[in-house]
C-alpha cells in the first residue's frame, strides 16, 4: 500500500449516516472546507443507501424545515407520481432519487471533498483532542489532520477509535427514572437484555410490484380472497394486516415496495455484538464476525422477500434498483439488485455528551399539553437546536415493548408530541473538537427510539455542521460555542433553515416564520403548553396567502363529515376518502366543523393509505 501526504481539513465528517452527509453539506456552505468521507459509494445513509425511503417523523408542515424539509421539497418535483405511495408514511421515494439530489447539492459546493469507499483506520489524539485521522482510499493510506472533527456514522464508528466516551445497549429505570426502561434487576436477571443489545437492525430488500392488482383481474380478486401463507420463519408476518397490506406498507413510486417489516419479518435480532469490534476481540476476529453478521442479515432479507414473492402469487417480484458493489463504485445510481447497499441500523454507540436526551425530555408536559419540555439552559435560555416529534419505536423480538404514550390526535390522523434537540447534546465531554452529527448523538436507550428517524437526524447533522463551521470561523472549541448564535444562524439560513422551535401553528412557510423563531428565543416564557406563540389558537394567515403548489395536487369537493372522534370524510363524486392534512391553518379550521359540510379542498390521495391529503380550503 502506498502512503499519501498529511492532508489538512478544517472539518472532517466521518459519514455513511443521513446525519454525515447533512454535517458536510451545512459546515462547506457554511463557509469551511469539509471533507466528508463515507464507507460505501452512495452518500444519503438510512434516505438512500439503506434504502429506508418512507421516512417517518416530521411530517406535519411546522416541523419541514432545515435540510430535511428541501430535501422533501426537492423530491416532490424529481418524482412525477408524487410522494403519496403508503400507508406507513406521507412520503415514499425512491433510493436513486435522493441520492441524486444529495450528489447535486456536493457538486455545487466548492468547499466540500467527498471521499467514497474509505476504510477507517486509526485516530491520534493530541491531549484531549483529535490531531489526526489515518484512513485507506484507493489503495493509498493518508493521515488527515482536522480542526474539527464529526462523527456521521450509524453507529458512532469514530468514538472507540478516539478514545471518546460513549453508552452502549440499556440503562436501568433506577438510573435517569425514564417511565419505560427496565429495572436493574430485569437487566441483570433476563438474559434478554445480553441477547438484545440494541435495537434491531434490518437489512432493506426492495421488491417490484405487478400491475395486475389494480385492473380487477380474476386472479387478483381471487387471491385477494385466499393469499398463501408463508414459511417459518415468517409465517406470522401477514397475521397484523393481511398480505396486501404488508406488502403496501413501504410502496414507492414506480411500484416499488421497501420491505422492512417489522412484525416477523425482516428486522436481524442474533449476535449484534459482532458489529462492534471492541465487544468482539482482536481486528481479525473482528472482521470476521462483522462479515458473517452481515451476510446472515442479507441472507434473512433475501429470503423474507423471496417468501412474499411466493406468497403474492406474481404480484411481487424482485426490483431492480441498487448498483452492484463495482457498479456502484463507478457512479453507477442504479442496477440489478434489490438489497440496499448497507443496512439500516436503528442504534449503536451513543455519545457522552454534555447534555444527555432522555425518555421524559420527549414526552407531554402535562395532561393536555402538546410539546414536551423545551431544552433550556442554567439560565432559562433555550439550548435547542432541532425539533422532531417522531412517537418512539423500539424494535426488538418478540411483543412491542410497552413505551410511555406520546402521541395527539392532529389533522385527522396521529401525531407524535414535538419535542428538541439540546446542542450539548452533539458535543463531546471527552474530545474537545468531537460532534455527533447522526443517531449516536447524547441519548438514552430509551430515548434513541424516537431521536433515530431520518428528519431529524438530517436536521441534527446540519447543526452539527454549521457549528463546526461556526467554530472554525471563530477559532473556539465546540464547547465554547454561543449557542444562541448556533440557533439565529439555523433559522437565517439562506439556503434551508431550521426551526429551533416546535410552534404548532407556523408552517415553514409561512411568511413569519423566521420572525416567530426569532421571538421564541428572545421570550421563551410566551411559549404555552400547546405550542403556541400567543393566546390565539392558530396564528392568522395574510391575505392571499396560502401553501405552495405541490405536484400532483388538484380539487376535490364533497360533503365533510367529522366523525366527533378527530377524524374526517370526504364524500363526493369520487367515493368516499379518509381526510388529514399537514398544515396547521386547515387542521384549526376542520376543528371547527361539527356538523356535515359541502366543502371545495385542494389535495392529493393516497389510495394505498387510504387517504387524501388536502393542503388549502378553496370554499
Amino acid at each position: 500500500m502506498r502512503t499519501g501526504f498529511d492532508r489538512r481539513a478544517q472539518v472532517l465528517v466521518w459519514g455513511g449516516g443521513s446525519g454525515g452527509i447533512a454535517a458536510a453539506l451545512q459546515a462547506a456552505r457554511s463557509g469551511a472546507d469539509t471533507l466528508l468521507l463515507t464507507p460505501g459509494p452512495w452518500l444519503g445513509g438510512m434516505v438512500s443507501a439503506a434504502g429506508v425511503c418512507a421516512p417517518d417523523g416530521n411530517e406535519l408542515s411546522p416541523w419541514q424545515s432545515g435540510l430535511w424539509g428541501a430535501l422533501l421539497r426537492a423530491l416532490q418535483w424529481i418524482e412525477p407520481e408524487g410522494l403519496d405511495q403508503n400507508w406507513v408514511s406521507c412520503f415514499g421515494y425512491r433510493p436513486a432519487s435522493a441520492e441524486r439530489i444529495l450528489r447535486r447539492w456536493v457538486a455545487a459546493e466548492e468547499r466540500l471533498e467527498w471521499w467514497s469507499c474509505v476504510r477507517l483506520e486509526a485516530v491520534e489524539r493530541d491531549g484531549d483532542r483529535i490531531s489526526a485521522v489515518t484512513v485507506q482510499h484507493r489503495g493509498v493510506q493518508r493521515r488527515l489532520l482536522p480542526t474539527v472533527v464529526i462523527d456521521g456514522s450509524d453507529r458512532g464508528e469514530l468514538y472507540p477509535l478516539a478514545g471518546a466516551p460513549f453508552r452502549f445497549g440499556w440503562e436501568a429505570r433506577e438510573l435517569w427514572q425514564e417511565p419505560s426502561a427496565p429495572t436493574a434487576e430485569r437487566i441483570g436477571n433476563d438474559p434478554f437484555f445480553q441477547r438484545q443489545p440494541i435495537q434491531s437492525p434490518t437489512w432493506v430488500c426492495l421488491g417490484q410490484l405487478d400491475e395486475w392488482t389494480g385492473a380487477g383481474a380474476p386472479e387478483a380478486e381471487a387471491w385477494r380472497r385466499s393469499p398463501p401463507g408463508l414459511p417459518e420463519p415468517f409465517e406470522a408476518a401477514t397475521d397484523a394486516f393481511g398480505l396486501e397490506r404488508t406488502l403496501t406498507y413501504g410502496r414507492l413510486p414506480g411500484g416499488l415496495v421497501m420491505l422492512n417489516w417489522p412484525l416477523h419479518g425482516n428486522d436481524w435480532h442474533h449476535g449484534l455484538e459482532r458489529a462492534f469490534p471492541e465487544r468482539v476481540g482482536g481486528v481479525a476476529a473482528a472482521e470476521a464476525a462483522g462479515g458473517e453478521l452481515l451476510a446472515a442479515m442479507r441472507d434473512h432479507s433475501e429470503a423474507f422477500a423471496a417468501a412474499l414473492r411466493q406468497a403474492s402469487g406474481g404480484w411481487l417480484g424482485p426490483a431492480e434498483v441498487f448498483p452492484t458493489p463495482e457498479e456502484a463504485a463507478v457512479g453507477r445510481l442504479s442496477g440489478s439488485g434489490d438489497l440496499a447497499l448497507m443496512p439500516y441500523w436503528r442504534e449503536g454507540r451513543r455519545l457522552v455528551a454534555r447534555e444527555l436526551v432522555l425518555e421524559q425530555h420527549l414526552l407531554p408536559q402535562g395532561s393536555g399539553a402538546c410539546i414536551a419540555p423545551l431544552s433550556c439552559t442554567a439560565d432559562g435560555s433555550l439550548s435547542t437546536i432541532g425539533v422532531g416529534n417522531y412517537a418512539n419505536d423500539h424494535h426488538y423480538p418478540g411483543g412491542d415493548w410497552p413505551l410511555a404514550p406520546k402521541s395527539c390526535r392532529w389533522g385527522g390522523r396521529w401525531s407524535g408530541t414535538p419535542f428538541t434537540i439540546p446542542y450539548g447534546a452533539l458535543v463531546s465531554v471527552g474530545v474537545t473538537n468531537l460532534l455527533a452529527a447522526d443517531k449516536g448523538f447524547g441519548v438514552s436507550h430509551m430515548a434513541n427510539g424516537a431521536t433515530r428517524l431520518q428528519p431529524l437526524v438530517l436536521n441534527i447533522g446540519q447543526a452539527a455542521g454549521l457549528a463546526a463551521a461556526l467554530c472554525v470561523r471563530d477559532g473556539v472549541d465546540p464547547a465554547a460555542l454561543p449557542v444562541r448564535r448556533l440557533q439565529e444562524a439555523l433559522i437565517g439560513d439562506p439556503v434551508a433553515p431550521a426551526a429551533v422551535v416546535p410552534l404548532w401553528d407556523t408552517p415553514w412557510h409561512h411568511p413569519r416564520w423566521r420572525e416567530r423563531q426569532l421571538e421564541a428565543l428572545e421570550a421563551p416564557e410566551r411559549i404555552d403548553r400547546h405550542g403556541l406563540l400567543e393566546e390565539s389558537a392558530a396564528l392568522a394567515a395574510p391575505a392571499g396567502w396560502a401553501p405552495p403548489p405541490e405536484p400532483g395536487e388538484r380539487l376535490w369537493r364533497g360533503e365533510l363529515v367529522p366523525d366527533g372522534e378527530g377524524g374526517y370524510v370526504l364524500r363526493g363524486d369520487a367515493g368516499a376518502w379518509p381526510l388529514i392534512t399537514l398544515e396547521p391553518a386547515l387542521h384549526h379550521w376542520l376543528l371547527g366543523l361539527d356538523r356535515p359540510t359541502s366543502v371545495a379542498l385542494v389535495g392529493c390521495a393516497n389510495p394505498w393509505g387510504p387517504w387524501l391529503r388536502v393542503s388549502r380550503l378553496v370554499s
